[in-house]
């Protein structure tokens, strides 16, 4: 299959890479889903490195969260009330999980468990500043706070997205209101994406995205879990996965492979997303497309690891590129955010 470039960031993809196949992917790709070890995964990437004269793919996590251990609550970073965790989802979990999964970075989305107050995440950032970016959350609050909020979050402690959530807006109000525009506006205005959770359902919220897009097409957008779009089943759930597709049309939206556990029908390793991902990746490109956890909800349900070597083995079976892969993994999310993630 193809790579097909956005039109906002025009990218240079070796042709040759397509028509490595399958030993190429395996040869790229082995020292990456069978490591535990950052260490060992390192050693095997320079020697591949040394030998295809290529460097090594980089593995990014597109979504994630983490927050506050219960001591950690109680003396410094407190939950938000009705919101108290019942998953563990410190830090150090986090990074060991990581570590042995052979994942290079991440991008932290704010978790509903601390709503507004971003104070633990943000001491995340500082802790890891090479690992890890942040993803704020809109606080869409009817005299306009959030906007502030949200410019310092971006300017003061380097947050590098926000995410809209449209069922933290006022009762009766859309994400189009006036103060859903206002932080639209000023994303793009600081070169952040903004990020929509449409859990219950993209239909509901299609209309209220491309307004936003046409009116702000410099807001990238990136859309989490695949839109929450499971592979259709019935015309009703056909017609929403095509608008999905047709969404495509707006350069600057990008889509989340994520969460892979909330989007399939299926158990681990969720077999009937084969089926749509070489759909998505032919209508948006491969480098509109990046893989993310969704940790710590994707642990008790097949484990860290097992999630991104999920991925690789839906791509595996989509019959996709070397190339694709490599873009699915890391590489997208990294040219989103022009980081300096490394692949050791």
């Amino acid at each position: 299959m193809a790579v097909k470039l956005s039109s906002v960031q025009p990218l240079a993809i070796e042709l040759s890479s397509t028509l490595l196949g399958l030993h190429s992917f395996k040869t790229q790709w082995s020292s990456v889903v069978s490591s535990s070890r950052p260490r060992l995964r390192c050693a095997a990437q320079m020697s591949t490195a040394a030998t295809t004269g290529n460097p090594p793919p980089i593995v990014i996590d597109s979504h994630l969260h983490v927050w506050a251990s219960p001591q950690q609550a109680a003396e410094k970073y407190p939950y938000f009330p009705g919101q108290e965790p019942t998953l563990p989802g410190h830090v150090d979990f986090l990074v060991q999980c990581m570590g042995d999964a052979g994942v290079d970075g991440a991008l932290i989305v704010q978790p509903i468990n601390h709503k507004f107050d971003h104070s633990y995440v943000t001491s995340v950032l500082r802790q890891y500043p090479s690992k890890f970016i942040g993803c704020c959350l809109a606080n869409p609050a009817e005299d306009g706070t959030g906007i502030k909020q949200l410019e310092d979050l971006i300017s003061k402690d380097g947050y590098r997205a926000v995410r809209f959530n449209p069922y933290l807006w006022p009762s009766g109000q859309l994400m189009t209101n006036a103060v859903g525009k206002a932080m639209f506006a000023k994303a793009g205005e600081l070169g952040v994406p903004v990020g929509f959770m449409c859990m219950k359902g993209l239909d509901l919220h299609l209309s209220e995205i491309e307004e936003l897009c046409t009116e702000f097409p410099s807001t990238v957008v990136l859309l989490d879990h695949l839109g929450f779009c499971k592979p259709p089943i019935n015309d009703e759930e056909e017609q929403v996965f095509l608008k999905l597709l047709k969404l495509s049309r707006f350069p600057q939206i990008y889509v989340k492979f994520s969460a892979l556990f909330r989007v399939s029908r299926h158990p681990y390793p969720y077999e009937d997303l084969s089926d749509i991902l070489p759909k998505v990746v032919s209508s948006y490109g491969a480098n509109r497309v990046m893989w993310g956890s969704d940790f710590p909800y994707v642990v008790p349900e097949c484990g860290y690891k097992e999630a991104k070597e999920a991925v690789v083995q839906l791509v595996q079976r989509a019959r996709l590129s070397s190339s694709e892969l490599n873009w699915i993994m890391g590489r997208t999310v990294n040219q989103i955010f022009n980081s300096r993630w490394s692949s050791c």
